[in-house]
């Protein structure tokens, strides 16, 4: 009972992580918690801990690994380590593939890079559904971290011949399947050539309920253990004798890999960059790439780091800094691969992906497929939170939400807030420069079609669309839409009457602009869209060149082609082929 009412109190208590952070793995946004003790140093281990099913990063790291006295923070102050806690895909994991050994492979490579970790000292646990995913990751990454651990996980793999011997902590609690669990260590012992017969040390710590049990040492000097917790459920344990965060850092700290390969990371560009242009059919183009690159060797120097886009050589850089420029790129995905060579001719290499793509028609919407999150390529502000995407593991606040109510006008939208009221204070944009995509438009007519409707104003609250200048977020074309269906705040209501609508505009510079959606000017005001389509109309310049005053009565166009009943009292029009001032 003190568990759960201490959890209550963490949460009313709003707690956050250190620092919240996201990263693109195959194409996808990834996100996660990171947290770094001041006065780190250089070299200094890392340690991945992943949640269980149906919880994210938060919870793991505020609740779960918090009690009065000690949280996972205090532990890493101390010893000076960094811990990031990921979240998985829909609050769970993929513990037989490969998507999330991706995922952890491409934060070490992010923490490696922003924090200069030792790679010889990297760790990896998890608690329930993120313990089996750990196991997972002992085939797959055993060369790759040192130690492993699970809480209240159980094995989902066998041990693969040909992967090392592998050091493993496993904490469970007796009324939690404990049954289970020797049999699903034993393969792992056998496997480390420990002993089958345990030393086992009541009361440890002189906690009279835990109980720990050491196989080994085996071969490369690893052991398997296991702490026995009396009568302990499906939660990881805060007592004072026994807290999980000391026993998982005093079990791992003992392993190292020794690795004397190098080791070389991408700083830049942006894992999963996308530049979209919108120009005339064969006519696009694309900025020039600039690719810079962090290497080192543990146990020499680096000889060279070689740059490639594919099987292309770009750059051979034989001393820091390690850069290198992809210039006049054509259309489609590019693989941007970096090989280290240190002094004793052991090579290392990563790569990162970047999409260059000529638009005529885009779907602004097409990452609108993952429920609570902030997608790639949008950023979201609610007058108080500024979201840049990918991230995911949202609760509450402006999100991409999955509509389950029937009948429904689309399956997922993306919602936002005003918290305040201010005039453009709650709003969500496509394309500014920090987030993770570009929107080149070549002057022309354009087209956007969306839904919209409202999440939870009765009374219906204008959204404003409007096409802003990437820098300046000077607008160059608006329009007003007022919806006329509300949700009612909650994803499970059915809604109708949602049609789709069109904005029209013209661009007569070529640049790089910015789609944004503004909720209205009144406190709590919301929106919902969906199903965005950005579509060109036609490439020839909008702006007036020529003027000429009326004189025939023949048909009159407006400038999007349409002919007019009527000639207007002002304005510019078509006529006999030229653009009329009136």
């Amino acid at each position: 009972m003190k568990h759960y009412f201490l959890t209550l109190l963490l949460l009313l208590a709003g707690l956050m992580p250190a620092k919240a952070d996201n990263i693109t793995v195959n194409g996808q946004q990834r996100s996660y918690n990171v947290y770094a003790p001041k006065n780190l140093g250089e070299n200094r281990p890392l340690l991945i801990f992943c949640h269980g099913y149906n919880q994210d990063a938060n919870w793991i790291q505020n609740s779960e690994f918090k009690n009065e006295n000690v949280s996972m923070e205090a532990v890493c102050d101390t010893a000076k380590f960094v811990v990031v806690f990921p979240n998985g895909i829909d609050r769970a994991w993929d513990i037989g593939g490969d998507r999330d050994i991706n995922f952890v492979k491409a934060i070490i490579e992010k923490m490696a890079s922003q924090y200069n970790i030792d790679r010889n000292r990297i760790y990896m646990g998890g608690f329930s559904m993120g313990g089996m995913l750990t196991y997972n990751a002992i085939n797959k990454m055993a060369d790759i971290i040192a130690a492993f651990v699970s809480c209240s996980g159980p094995s989902v793999v066998t041990p693969n011949s040909k992967t090392r011997p592998v050091p493993i902590l496993h904490i469970q609690g007796t009324a939690d399947n404990f049954g289970s669990v020797q049999p699903a260590l034993n393969p792992w012992i056998q496997h480390n050539g420990c002993s089958t017969t345990a030393k086992v040390i009541s009361n440890y710590n002189g906690f009279s309920g835990a109980k720990l049990h050491i196989w080994g040492p085996g071969k490369d000097g690893v052991e398997v253990r296991l702490i026995e917790l009396k009568d302990k459920g499906h939660w990881i344990t805060k007592e004072p004798q026994v807290y999980t965060g000391k026993e998982i850092w005093n079990f791992c700290s003992r392993y190292s890999l020794n690795k004397t390969k190098p080791s070389v990371t991408i700083t830049s560009p942006k894992a999963g960059l996308i530049y979209n242009s919108f120009a005339p059919q064969g006519t696009a183009t694309f900025p020039d790439i600039t690719i810079t690159a962090n290497a080192d060797d543990p146990n020499g120097t680096v000889s060279k780091v070689q740059f490639y886009d594919g099987s292309t050589l770009l750059a051979t850089c034989t001393s820091k800094p390690y850069k290198a420029t992809l210039t006049g790129a054509k259309s489609g995905t590019h693989t941007l691969k970096v090989v280290a060579t240190d002094n004793d001719g052991e090579t290392a290499s990563v790569t990162t992906s970047v999409t260059l793509t000529a638009s005529q028609t885009l779907s602004l919407s097409q990452r609108f497929t993952e429920n609570a999150c902030t997608p790639a390529g949008w950023i979201s502000y609610d007058g108080s939170e500024k979201r840049i995407g990918y991230v995911g593991g949202h609760g509450n606040g402006s999100r991409v939400m999955q509509l389950t109510g029937s009948p429904r006008a689309f399956n997922y939208g993306y919602y936002f807030r005003n918290i305040n009221g201010n005039r453009h204070d709650g709003w969500i944009k496509y394309g500014l420069p920090e987030s993770s995509a570009t929107l080149s438009l070549a002057p022309g007519h354009y087209v956007l079609k969306f839904k919209a409707c409202n999440w939870n104003m009765e009374s219906f609250g204008e959204l404003e669309f409007a096409v802003e200048k990437a820098a300046g977020s000077q607008a160059v074309a608006s329009t007003t839409y007022k919806p006329t269906a509300n949700i009612g705040n909650n994803a499970g209501n059915g809604f109708s009457g949602v049609t789709q609508q069109t904005f029209q505009f013209d661009v007569t510079e070529q640049g790089n602009y910015v789609l944004a959606v503004y909720s209205a000017a009144s406190g709590w005001s919301d929106g919902m869209v969906g199903e965005l389509i950005l579509s060109a109309n036609g490439y020839e310049t909008t702006g007036v060149k020529t003027t000429s005053r009326a004189e025939t009565p023949t048909a009159l166009y407006d400038l999007q082609g349409h002919r007019l009943a009527q000639a207007p009292r002002k304005g510019i029009y078509i006529q006999n082929g030229q653009k009329i001032v009136k």
